[in-house]
C-alpha cells in the first residue's frame, strides 16, 4: 500500500476541492466547456506543460515530456455537465438554472489536474504524459470528435487510461474489468401510419396505436429468444406518442427506443432483428413502418494486458482490501469505447460512496454531488500509474 503518496494528496486536497467545487458551480453542455476548458489550460501551462486547446471543439490537452524514454501515456479526463437543475442545496451548488454536474465530471477533471500539477513538480518518470481533458462525453461523442481532429496522430500514446466515480460502491474502492465493461447505445425512431378514422368506426381505419402496442410486446422477445442467454442486452421503448382524443383513431404512432449489448456481434444481431420485426409486424396490422436508426457509442473494451496493469497499480496503492479485480460490466455506455478501438489501455471505476452517505446517489440525479474524498485517492492512483508506465 503505497501510504505515503495517499498521504500526500490528501494534504493538498483541499485546493483541489476547491477547485472541483469552483467548476460545479460553473457547468458547461457539451462542446461549450469554454469556462472549464481555459481553467484547465492555464493550469497546465502554469505547471510547465505543453498545451493545446481547441480539439475537437472545446477539449485540451497537456503533454510533458521528461527523459530520454519512448514511453508514452494518456490519461482521460471528460468535461461536461448534463441539462438537469440541481436539487442538492450545497453552498456549491449550480449557478445556472437547468445545467448541473450530475455525472462527476467535475470531479474527474479535479482527480487528473491535481495528478497533474504533481508529476510536473515531482514525478518520477521516462517517456511523454498526455493529459487528455475531453468535451462532450453525454451524448455529444466528444472523444469520437477529438479522434477525428487528429487526437492520436498528434499525440501518439502507447496506452489511454480513464476513471469514473460510481455511487454505490464503498469511497475509494477502485473496480477493474478486463473485456466488455459498458455497453454500446443505439437509438431508433419508429414511425407507424396508418389510416385515422372515427373511433365508433374502426374498420373504416387501420390503426397504428393497435400495431404500435403488438411491436412493443413483440419486440422483448428479442432478447429473451434471439440473443445468446449468456450475453447480455437491453431493447427498451421509452416513449409511444400517438392521438390526442378517445374516440379518434389516429393516422401515427411513433415509438422511441433504446438499445444497449456487451458485445459486438449482439449489436449488429439487435438491428437486425429489431428492422425485421417491425417491419413483419407492421405489415400483419397493415400499416407501414418507417425506422431512423442512430448508432451511438460502441461497446467499451478494456484490453488484457492494460487491464493487468492497471489492477497491478490499484493493488500497490490501496492492498486487496479496497480493490475489485474483475467487476460487473455495466449497461451505461462511455464514449471512451472510441478511444480504446484506437489505442489500448482500460477504464475503471472509483466508488463514490454507498448506504446512506450522500454519494451513493445515483448519477444524472438532481441530488447528486461528487464525493471530495475521492480526489486525493483518485489523483494518487494516476500518478502511481504514470510513473509504473513510464519507467
Amino acid at each position: 500500500m503505497s501510504a505515503p503518496l495517499l498521504a500526500t494528496m490528501r494534504a493538498q486536497a483541499d485546493e483541489f476541492i476547491a477547485l472541483r467545487r469552483d467548476i460545479h458551480q460553473h457547468p458547461e453542455l457539451a462542446f461549450d466547456e469554454h469556462r472549464t476548458a481555459a481553467l484547465v489550460a492555464d493550469r497546465l501551462r502554469a505547471w510547465g506543460y505543453q498545451v493545446q486547446t481547441g480539439i475537437g471543439g472545446t477539449g485540451v490537452v497537456g503533454q510533458l515530456v521528461r527523459g530520454q524514454g519512448r514511453r508514452r501515456l494518456g490519461l482521460r479526463a471528460d468535461m461536461d455537465a448534463l441539462p438537469i437543475d440541481e436539487a442538492t442545496g450545497l453552498a456549491w451548488a449550480s449557478r445556472h438554472a437547468g445545467v448541473m454536474h450530475a455525472c462527476g465530471h467535475d470531479g474527474h477533471t479535479a482527480m487528473l489536474l491535481a495528478a497533474a500539477r504533481h508529476l510536473a513538480e515531482r514525478g518520477r518518470f521516462d517517456g511523454t504524459l498526455t493529459l487528455i481533458f475531453q468535451p462532450a462525453e453525454e451524448g455529444g461523442g466528444g472523444a469520437l470528435r477529438m479522434i477525428q481532429d487528429g487526437l492520436f496522430e498528434r499525440y501518439p500514446v502507447d496506452a489511454v487510461f480513464a476513471m469514473h466515480n460510481m455511487p454505490g460502491v464503498a469511497q475509494g474502492r477502485l473496480v477493474l474489468r478486463e473485456g466488455p465493461a459498458m455497453a454500446s447505445s443505439d437509438y431508433a425512431t419508429v414511425t407507424l401510419t396508418g389510416v385515422g378514422g372515427h373511433g365508433a368506426m374502426p374498420h373504416r381505419a387501420c390503426d397504428p396505436i393497435v400495431a404500435a402496442a403488438g411491436i412493443v410486446m413483440a419486440l422483448q422477445t428479442i432478447v429473451a429468444r434471439n440473443v445468446d442467454p449468456l450475453q447480455a442486452a437491453v431493447v427498451t421503448v421509452g416513449a409511444l406518442h400517438a392521438g390526442r382524443a378517445n374516440n379518434v383513431i389516429a393516422q401515427t404512432a411513433t415509438l422511441e427506443l433504446s438499445v444497449r449489448a456487451l458485445d459486438r456481434e449482439v449489436r449488429r444481431l439487435l438491428e437486425q432483428r429489431i428492422r425485421a420485426l417491425v417491419a413483419a409486424q407492421a405489415e400483419s396490422f397493415g400499416v407501414s413502418a418507417r425506422i431512423d436508426w442512430r448508432e451511438g457509442y460502441a461497446v467499451l473494451v478494456n484490453s488484457a494486458r492494460e487491464t493487468a496493469f492497471a489492477r497491478e497499480v490499484a493493488l500497490e496503492l490501496l492492498g486487496a482490501e479496497q480493490v475489485t479485480l474483475q467487476g460487473p460490466a455495466v449497461p451505461g455506455s462511455e464514449d471512451f469505447a472510441f478511444m480504446l478501438e484506437k489505442v489500448p489501455g482500460s477504464y475503471l471505476f472509483i466508488g463514490n460512496g454507498e448506504g446512506d452517505h450522500a454519494g451513493a446517489c445515483m448519477v444524472h440525479n438532481p441530488g447528486y454531488d461528487f464525493n471530495d474524498a475521492n480526489l486525493p485517492v483518485g489523483a494518487a492512483y494516476w500518478i502511481l500509474l504514470a510513473e509504473r508506465f513510464l519507467v
